[in-house]
């Protein structure tokens, strides 16, 4: 394989393994990631094609004459979870191949063939035959593979290219270069492929809206052909109401007794659709995100019509072992419920994608969601980076788009079509509360226009228009990030929120990913002296917030990656270094009702 100058590999890295990554690389036969990967819309037709597929990584040029072994789907090659561990570069490509078969009866019409994502661009084969393509690396997509099937043993190869952050390309945290905040490209199959089988007539897509003040859901779904239906409201296994689709394909369920949604109590209705012969399960959550004024008029964020404080960290959803694959479902779970029991109510979810089983574990275990837009555009300029959070510049991002390194008109084009996608992807997770467009500059243009789209797309949601830096004055929020200095805010009429703060590192021997240097906004040689700068962080400079109009906290980060250690617990998550006990009394101060 060829090599380049200060790639991933010429760094020393310690191989940092997980509890769940070694229980996997522990089991060789053990499928990874078993679960159905819907949760927001299930069927009982399942065939999950996780495992051992043979692969190649060859020149762009050449043709796959051979393979060079087995890849464990769906980590990426890059990832020790792969039991590859090599770079795709962008003058490479990446072919993936394995056999299926399908049980008898398994067919009921069609046979949809889905991946959950694909970094970064793709061609699929059934039997020889071109099935589709797809270009985006963290969105799921799918195809009907109907006639190309066999009735014996089938072939799916899988032919892929990813370009990481040489072109315009959304690529978050990727970078081809990783240190600091920047970290190791993944490439290729990351999230569950599988394959279902359904009738002709067949709901396609589904949305799902809520709406407290009225008690009512009205759920609307894209069929494939019109046809009858209904849909039951259940609680557990007891059926509250059962209401036939318009002819639309619509149905507004009354919901009598209405139980609200709320961190404290993520109750979920359920649903089950009955759509000509498709069978299909779901759910629901009656909650309400909005703005309003508290009882000494200060605009505040509200959950169900009541000042609701947000106290999140920020979560970029790396592990060291999978990179962006978590090992397990377990290790997903892991994660929420430890910030729970830290006391934290919400997540950011920071430049990354997660697959739909993330955002069920939020909605029923109960953790708001703010979701990031995926950056983009040209390379990001190191030096304006860290200018920037120290002086304040005039950047009209409608005109500047060479500061917000945005350029390229392809790549402004792509990037809404991807937002446009993954707003329709999460509509119907109850969690996802704020959307976050930009951050940081990264790839930013016309944000205020960007902000109202996203209203028009969806206005039952809340919109950060450009987290941290470059505040157009659009948005719901005063959204600023804040490192190195005393925090403080210049109030204005929108609620304050601080999107990230704090970023407190701390290395714990045995447990860090770089064994040369790592990065923190302030360094702690100690656990004492560590704990005792955040419980001072915020008692000294948070809680004097509160009554001003502060309505959110977002703190740097729920766990190290790569080379950060600013973590709450460690890249592998085996050490929590931060006392439980502090924490949790801190979070209980930080809740404003009215």
């Amino acid at each position: 394989m060829r090599q380049k100058k200060n790639t991933v590999w010429e760094r020393k890295t310690a191989t940092l393994l997980t509890p769940w990554g070694e229980e996997l690389l522990g089991n060789l036969s053990m499928q990874p990631l078993p679960e159905y990967p819907r949760p927001q819309m299930v069927r009982d037709s399942y065939l999950n094609l996780n495992g051992w597929w043979h692969y190649a990584i060859i020149p762009k040029d050449k043709a796959c004459e051979r393979f060079d072994g087995e890849i464990r789907v769906p980590f990426s090659p890059e990832s020790e979870l792969s039991s590859v561990k090599r770079w795709v570069s962008p003058s490479d490509t990446l072919v993936y191949e394995r056999s299926f078969e399908l049980a008898e009866g398994f067919i009921r019409g069609l046979v949809l063939l889905h991946f959950g994502a694909v970094d970064q661009e793709c061609e699929v084969f059934v039997n020889d035959m071109l099935a589709g393509t797809h270009s985006g690396g963290y969105l799921p997509f799918s195809f009907d593979i109907s006639t190309f099937l066999s009735p014996q043993k089938n072939m799916v190869r899988v032919v892929v290219t990813d370009v990481t952050d040489s072109s315009f390309h959304s690529r978050g945290k990727q970078s081809s270069r990783p240190g600091g905040i920047w970290y190791t490209p993944q490439s290729g199959i990351w999230q569950t492929v599988w394959l279902e089988s359904v009738p002709l007539a067949y709901v396609k897509e589904m949305k799902v809206t809520t709406d407290i003040d009225e008690r009512t859901i009205t759920l609307t779904v894209v069929p494939s052909f019109p046809a009858n239906g209904n849909v039951r409201l259940m609680d557990g296994e007891a059926e509250i109401i059962r209401c036939p689709f318009d002819s639309m394909g619509t149905v507004v369920i009354p919901v009598p007794d209405m139980r609200l949604w709320s961190p404290e109590d993520p109750f979920l209705y359920g649903l089950r659709i009955e759509y000509g012969e498709d069978r299909v399960t779901s759910y629901a959550a009656m909650r309400k995100i909005s703005i309003g004024t508290d009882s000494s008029g200060i605009r505040r964020l509200l959950l169900n019509n009541r000042p609701y404080f947000q106290n999140g960290v920020l979560d970029q959803g790396y592990w060291p072992d999978g990179l962006y694959t978590a090992p397990s479902d377990k290790a997903l779970i892991y994660d929420i419920t430890l910030m729970k029991k830290m006391g934290f109510n919400m997540l950011r979810k920071h430049i990354k994608i997660e697959p739909l089983r993330w955002y069920y574990h939020c909605d029923r275990l109960g953790m708001v969601v703010w979701q990031d837009m995926i950056s983009g555009g040209g390379q990001y300029s190191k030096a304006l980076m860290s200018i920037t959070p120290f002086v304040k510049l005039p950047v009209d991002d409608t005109r500047c788009w060479r500061m917000t390194y945005r350029r390229d008109v392809e790549g402004r084009g792509e990037f809404e079509r991807e937002l446009e996608q993954t707003i329709s992807l999460l509509a119907n997770s109850p969690c996802v509360v704020v959307w976050v467009p930009f951050n940081e500059g990264w790839g930013q243009f016309d944000s205020k226009r960007i902000a109202m789209k996203i209203r028009r797309l969806d206005s039952s949601r809340l919109i950060d228009h450009a987290s941290g830096w470059y505040d157009q004055g659009g948005g719901d929020f005063n959204s600023r990030h804040i490192y190195f200095r005393t925090v403080h805010f210049q109030w204005d009429e929108r609620p304050a929120v601080l999107s990230e703060f704090g970023g407190y590192r701390l290395d714990v021997p045995g447990h860090t990913y770089n064994m040369k240097k790592s990065f923190g906004y302030k360094k702690f040689s100690t656990s004492e002296t560590f704990n005792d700068a955040y419980r001072k962080l915020f008692g000294e400079q948070i809680m004097p917030l509160l009554g001003g109009g502060l309505s959110a906290t977002i703190y740097t980060q729920l766990s190290d990656v790569e080379d950060e250690t600013n973590g709450l617990v460690t890249y592998d998550r085996k050490v929590v270094k931060i006392d439980l006990a502090m924490v949790q009394k801190l979070n209980g101060i930080l809740r404003i009702s009215d």
